[in-house]
Order: C-alpha cells, then structure tokens, then sequence
C-alpha cells in the first residue's frame, strides 16, 4: 500500500525523465520564469465607473431588442460623459454585454462625475426611452469609485475594479431601483463618498443615502441616489449655471505691463 493517506502514490517518488531533464527540474524552470515574469506598466490612478442595464436578460426582450438597447447605452453614455464635460475617446472601455466599464485619466477633475454625469445620464436615458417601444426601454445602476489599475495584454485588472462591481451589484441596490420610478440609481463607494461626494457644492450630497454592502468576498459601505427625470431636469437647468460660473470664474492670466 502507497504511504500517503491512501492516494494511491508513493511518498518520495522516483523523477520522471522527459527530454533528458527531471520533472521537478523543469517545474524548477517554470517556477523561475514565473517568477522574473514582469507585470507590465506600472499601476495607473483611474476615476471607475461602471454601468448595469437592469433586468437585461429578460424574456420579454429579443436579441434584436438587446442590440437597440445597448446601441442606445454607448449613445447616452457618450452624450452624457460630453455633456458633463469629461472626454469620452480619452476614456479606456471595456464592453461587458449589459453594461460597459469606463476608466477616466486621474487628472480628469472627479467632481464631474458627482456634479453633472448623473442629471445629464438620466436626460439621456430619458430620451432613448421616449422613442424606443417598452421592449427597448431601460434604467442603469452606474457605480462611481477610483483606484489603481493594472494593465495587461487583455485589458485591465485591480481590486478596485473588482470593488467597484461589488458595489454596483448589491442586491439592496437592485431592489431599491427596482421599487422606484428612478431612471437610475447611483452608488459611489465609501471612499467617493468622503472624498468627492461629500466635498462638492452641486452633488447634492445630502441626498444621498448610507447603504451597507455584503457580497461575495466584501463587506463595505455604499452611497447611493436614486435619479428620476423630473430630478435630472431640475439639476441639469443647475449644472449649466454651474459650468457657465466656471468658465466665468478662471483667473485672466495678464501679460506684463510695457
């Protein structure tokens, strides 16, 4: 009988010979050349964003419902990120089937993404849902988050992404868009609450509400808004008094006097 727990295999087994080298000589090799395997750029600060089509597999939706649905999501989101002022084609994208995961530069002021994405998103969902048939309608949860990025030959990776789904999965935030007329709903995490959220003049950050987040490996906290049209309205009519004030306000750099 084999030593090891009856598994059927010696306890110090002879090495195999392929190739004129030992089995554990070539996992030695491997091992090394794991090991010296290099990560590629170094990690990047990125604002996170990530949206959600809810209920997108429902059987009352075609496929050929789903391609208008997702044609009109890259169109709001695009007019929407324009409209708040923060370069789209400067953004790193990554389709995920029901929703896209975008990646802003970090030096793209993170108050845009609080102040005017969210009001002129809904106006833009708004807009969709007016001229597409019920089928063809939708509401997104969209998540706000920041943190470090890796890049590789695949595309992206970090902890701060996997953070930012976990949040925007939340059954709680689910059911909450759920029971309400919202166009969408809106969670920032802990970190972008306290930072930025929490900091601008024109989030409306009292609105926003605490919600504790367990899924999966995470437990964390969440801050979230839910956004109807007639809000959207009122707020957009604010955020173009806001970007007219800042446009008005940038210091006059004046040349020497001759």
């Amino acid at each position: 009988m084999s030593t090891p727990g009856h598994h059927g295999f010696d306890a110090h087994p002879e090495p195999s010979i392929v190739g004129g080298h030992s089995l554990s000589a070539l996992r030695l090799d491997a091992s090394h050349s794991v090991a010296q395997e290099t990560v590629g750029r170094a990690a990047t600060h990125c604002t996170i964003v990530a949206v959600d089509i809810e209920g997108f597999g429902q059987l009352h939706r075609s496929n050929a419902n789903r391609v208008r649905i997702r044609r009109g999501l890259y169109k709001a989101m695009r007019a929407a990120f324009e409209g708040a002022g923060i370069p789209w084609l400067s953004c790193h994208r990554e389709d995920r089937g029901d929703g896209i995961l975008i990646l802003s530069r970090a030096e793209t002021p993170k108050a845009l993404f609080v102040d005017s994405l969210p009001y002129t998103l809904a106006l833009e969902l708004a807009r969709h849902n007016a001229t597409h048939p019920h089928e063809e309608q939708m509401r997104l949860r969209l998540v706000l988050h920041a943190g470090e990025i890796n890049y590789d030959e695949y595309g992206v990776t970090g902890y701060s992404i996997i953070h930012a789904f976990r949040l925007l999965d939340a059954p709680s935030l689910k059911m909450a868009l759920a029971g309400s007329s919202a166009i969408l709903a809106i969670i920032g995490s802990d970190w972008f609450f306290a930072e930025v959220i929490q900091h601008s003049e024109f989030s409306n950050a009292a609105s926003y509400s605490s919600l504790e987040v367990k899924n999966k490996e995470m437990e964390t906290r969440g801050w979230w808004l839910l956004v109807s049209t007639s809000t959207a309205s009122r707020q957009s009519s604010v955020g173009s008094r806001i970007s007219r004030h800042r446009s008005c306000s940038r210091p006059v750099r004046r040349g020497p006097r001759r």
